[in-house]
C-alpha cells in the first residue's frame, strides 16, 4: 500500500476513535474533541511512531479542512446580533491587539519579519474550535454567546485581513488595491444573494434535499469555489475567500429556504466535522515539530510565554472593550473564548516556516500555545461561567443598531 493510502487510514481511523476518547473523557472532564486529534496526530507522526507522513495528496486534504472550518465560522456569524456597538467594541479591541502583538513579535523575533508573523498570530480567536463549546453548554443563542460570536467573528476574520495586507510579500498600497476588489467582489455577491430568489430555485432545493441531486449542497460548493477561485486569482489567502463564502451562504439559504436552511448546514456539517475538518487537525499533529518543542532552552520557554500573550495581547483588549452589560463573569469568560487560538496559527506559522520568516522551533511553541488554550481556556470558562443565566439577546430593533 502507498504511504498515501497508509497515511490516510490512520487519520480517518484517529478520526473515529477521537470522539470515542472525548466521550468517554468528557464524562469527567470535558476536553475539546480536537486535541484528541491533534495528540494522536503528533503520536502516530515522524517523531513518535513514525506511522504516518505527509505528501501532496494529504496535504490537499488538510488545507480543504481548514477551508472548510474557516467557512463554517463564517456560516455560523449571524448579522443580527453581531452589529451596532458590539461589533465596534470587538473590532477596536483586534485593532489595539494587532498593536500590541506586532509590537511584542518584533521584540520576540528579533526582526520585523518574524515579529509580523507572531504578531498576527497572537491576535487570532479560534471561533471555529469555541463554537462547538459554546453550543454545547447551551450559550450559543444567549447574549453571551452573541458577544463571544462577535469579538470571535473579528479575531478570525481580521488576521486574515492582515494576512493578506502584511504577509503576503507585496506592497502594502498594491495588497490594500487587491483587497479592496476582493471587497468590491464579496459586496455584489451580498446584495445577490440578499435579493429574492425565483420560485423555481426554492422549489428544486426542497425536492432534492433528500435524493441523490443534492442541489443545494451543490450549490453551497460551488459558491464555496467561486470565492475561493477570487481569492487565489486576486493572490490572497484562499481563508479569506472561505470566510466571505460562509456568509454569503447563510444570506442565500436564509432568504431562498429558511426551512430547509438547518437541514442543508448539517449535511455541509457532515462533510466538514466528519471528513475534512479532522483531517486538518490530525495532520495538523503529524507535522508538528515535537523534536525541536523537546530540545528545550528557548522554544520550550516559548510555549508558556506564547501562552500568557494570547492572554495579554489578545485578551487584555478584550477585557477592557467587553460591553458594559456584561458582569464579571461573563467578561472574564469572555476573555478566556476570546484568548482561545489555534487553527490561524497553524496556517500562520506554516507560512512563516515555508517563507524561512520563522524557525521550527518558534512555530512549534506557537502551534503548542494554541494547543495548550484550546484545551485549559474553554475549559476555565466553562468552570468559572457554571450556574450563569443564559440571558436572551439584546438589542435586535433597540440599542444595538447599526
Amino acid at each position: 500500500m502507498s504511504q498515501s493510502g497508509t497515511t490516510l487510514i490512520l487519520i480517518m481511523a484517529i478520526a473515529v476513535l477521537a470522539p470515542l476518547l472525548a466521550y468517554g473523557v468528557g464524562r469527567k472532564l470535558p476536553v475539546p474533541l480536537v486535541i484528541f486529534e491533534i495528540l494522536l496526530g503528533i503520536l502516530v507522526g515522524p517523531d513518535v511512531l513514525d506511522w504516518a507522513h505527509t505528501d501532496a495528496l494529504i496535504d490537499g486534504l488538510s488545507q480543504l479542512g481548514l477551508t472548510m472550518l474557516i467557512f463554517l465560522a463564517g456560516y455560523e456569524i449571524e448579522f443580527g446580533k453581531v452589529r451596532g456597538d458590539t461589533l465596534r467594541r470587538s473590532v477596536w479591541a483586534w485593532l489595539i491587539a494587532l498593536a500590541l502583538g506586532l509590537a511584542t513579535g518584533v521584540l520576540l523575533g528579533g526582526g520585523y519579519t518574524d515579529g509580523v508573523f507572531i504578531g498576527v498570530a497572537l491576535t487570532s480567536t479560534a471561533l471555529g474550535t469555541v463554537l462547538p463549546v459554546l453550543r454545547d453548554a447551551g450559550d450559543l443563542r444567549g447574549r453571551f454567546g452573541s458577544v463571544v460570536m462577535a469579538f470571535g467573528a473579528v479575531g478570525e476574520f481580521g488576521p486574515i485581513i492582515a494576512m493578506a495586507l502584511l504577509l503576503s510579500g507585496r506592497g502594502a498600497g498594491e495588497s490594500t488595491a487587491l483587497l479592496a476588489v476582493f471587497a468590491a467582489l464579496t459586496a455584489g455577491a451580498v446584495h445577490w444573494a440578499l435579493r429574492p430568489r425565483p420560485p423555481w430555485f426554492s422549489r428544486i432545493i426542497a425536492k432534492t434535499l433528500h435524493t441523490s441531486g443534492q442541489f443545494a449542497v451543490r450549490f453551497v460548493f460551488l459558491l464555496l469555489a467561486v470565492m475561493l477561485g477570487a481569492s487565489q486569482a486576486l493572490g490572497l489567502d484562499i481563508l479569506l475567500g472561505a470566510f466571505a463564502a460562509g456568509l454569503i451562504t447563510r444570506l442565500v439559504l436564509t432568504g431562498a429556504a429558511p426551512e430547509s436552511g438547518p437541514e442543508i448546514l448539517e449535511k455541509i456539517e457532515g462533510v466538514g466535522f466528519g471528513f475534512l475538518v479532522p483531517v486538518f487537525f490530525v495532520v495538523t499533529g503529524i507535522e508538528f515539530d515535537l523534536a525541536s518543542l523537546l530540545d528545550g532552552g528557548r522554544t520550550l520557554l516559548l510555549l508558556p510565554v506564547f501562552l500568557a500573550l494570547f492572554l495579554v495581547v489578545r485578551g487584555g483588549p478584550i477585557w477592557f472593550l467587553a460591553p458594559r452589560d456584561l458582569d464579571r463573569k461573563d467578561r472574564g469568560g469572555l476573555v478566556l473564548y476570546g484568548s482561545t487560538a489555534l487553527p490561524l496559527v497553524v496556517a500562520i506559522t506554516t507560512i512563516g516556516v515555508d517563507d524561512k520568516a520563522m524557525t521550527a522551533g518558534e512555530a512549534a511553541a506557537l502551534v503548542g500555545a494554541g494547543m495548550v488554550s484550546v484545551l485549559v481556556f474553554p475549559l476555565i470558562a466553562l468552570k468559572s461561567r457554571s450556574g450563569a443565566k443564559v440571558r436572551p439577546v439584546e438589542g435586535i430593533g433597540g440599542s444595538e443598531s447599526w
